[in-house]
């Protein structure tokens, strides 16, 4: 026996027959409280009726009576509240505390289909039955995750704001610089972010080659001689900047090439990054004004400066094609900076407008796909948009990689109609 099934079975009301404690006192659950988050009893201010009398406290579940005394409960004040003790098996008397056993008050095929489920080698424990559930349901659940997962996201974006002093404009900075970043150099952009303040750039977003100069010299890529005229001015708009600001600049080596394609090398990237910047000055001001994605989309319709039309780094030609910030990139952007930062903004001001408008710009916006969203597709659960998208990576990861199916609304359903 699982002490997360006896959860299950408490919450949802599935206790079955005439209830008695151990000592034959009748027993009659009129609240079962809610669950304990923190350290503490598991299920608070709930109400019980015992031998005809309502108690109001606590309640606290284990597998056997003895694991009170095994978990050092005795010795807690913070037990000191609970008004009952429910077991799975009565093994021993370690208080004078009324004891619940719920040992043939439950339906025994719900806990087969529950053992099932933990034995599960499938993708997903709920595999096979994953289209059996009716779509209205896993539509339901597929809103709540998205919104589960905005609210872990915003947590760290808060404390982002927190080290900025809530200057949004900066915290929009920085987390466009993680994801400018892609996977592979989210950290050196995130470094980068540390060592170039976005104050600094404010200050010069007038001038697109200083802009230019001081994110790719900060980066370390104007630490060596060049014989073309553009990086020479940019080293010498650096080296202005460098000196009036005491910038600092990061190891080159912190960069990484590998496996990736070359409109996606870090040079191109920063001097879109550039042109970002010197487009829109105050990008968060026009996020929280847009109406639909596509208008947050507008912002990083960015092109790179000329000289990247025929290279990807410096001194090394190419054939001449503009480096256009991509739509998929735009889209990475919205889902994982944008949205999530105006989300946080909303709860941070207490204006849910702007919690409501993150959802919708996720639902104006397409499906991610990557293997956690092909596998849901073949498996009957196809993302219509990057809302539902999210929401699949969310459930995967913190729901049906941890077999949580108690606590999924899937895993209920699926689980009762056993």
């Amino acid at each position: 026996m699982k002490e997360a099934f006896l959860y299950y079975l408490w919450e949802n009301r599935l206790i079955t027959g005439t209830l008695n404690t151990t000592e034959g006192q009748a027993v009659e659950i009129v609240q079962t409280g809610y669950r304990n988050q923190n350290s503490g009893p598991d299920y608070l201010e709930a109400k019980i009726k015992i031998d005809g009398e309502i108690w109001a406290g606590h309640v606290e579940i284990h597998v056997k009576t003895s694991d009170w005394n095994r978990h050092g409960h005795q010795n807690d004040k913070a037990y000191r509240n609970v008004i009952l003790h429910v077991v799975y098996e009565h093994d021993a008397t370690v208080n004078e505390i009324p004891t619940l056993s719920l040992k043939g008050h439950f339906d025994e095929r719900l806990f087969a289909q529950y053992e099932q489920f933990l034995a599960s080698k499938n993708w997903i424990p709920c595999q096979r039955d994953l289209h059996c559930v009716n779509p209205l349901t896993r539509l339901s659940w597929m809103e709540r995750m998205a919104v589960e997962r905005l609210e872990t996201k915003a947590d760290y974006v808060t404390r982002i704001a927190k080290s900025c002093q809530f200057d949004w404009e900066d915290v929009f900075y920085r987390l466009m610089m993680r994801y400018f970043g892609m996977k592979v150099n989210n950290e050196a952009f995130e470094t980068l972010a540390a060592f170039l303040p976005y104050k600094i750039l404010r200050k010069h977003a007038d001038n697109l080659t200083q802009l230019e100069a001081m994110l790719i010299g900060c980066a370390g890529f104007l630490e060596h001689p060049f014989k073309e005229a553009y990086p020479q001015l940019l080293q010498r708009e650096f080296t202005a900047m460098r000196a009036k600001f005491n910038l600092s600049v990061m190891p080159s080596s912190q960069w990484r090439y590998m496996r990736m394609r070359p409109v996606n090398f870090p040079t191109v990237r920063l001097a879109q990054l550039a042109m970002m910047i010197h487009q829109h000055n105050n990008p968060f001001s026009n996020v929280k004004e847009a109406s639909n994605a596509n208008e947050v989309k507008s912002l990083f319709n960015v092109t790179a400066s000329n000289y990247w039309d025929s290279h990807y780094r410096f001194e090394t030609s190419t054939e001449p094609k503009p480096k256009h910030l991509g739509e998929a990139t735009a889209d990475v952007l919205l889902i994982n900076a944008v949205v999530p930062l105006l989300f946080c903004y909303g709860k941070a001001h207490k204006e849910a407008t702007y919690c409501e408008k993150a959802l919708r710009f996720l639902e104006e916006t397409a499906a991610e796909v990557n293997s956690i969203t092909h596998n849901f597709t073949a498996n009957g659960m196809r993302a219509q948009n990057a809302m539902h998208s999210q929401a699949q990576l969310h459930l995967y990861q913190q729901y049906c990689r941890k077999k949580r199916c108690l606590e999924c609304q899937i895993g209920n359903v699926l689980l009762r109609s056993t």
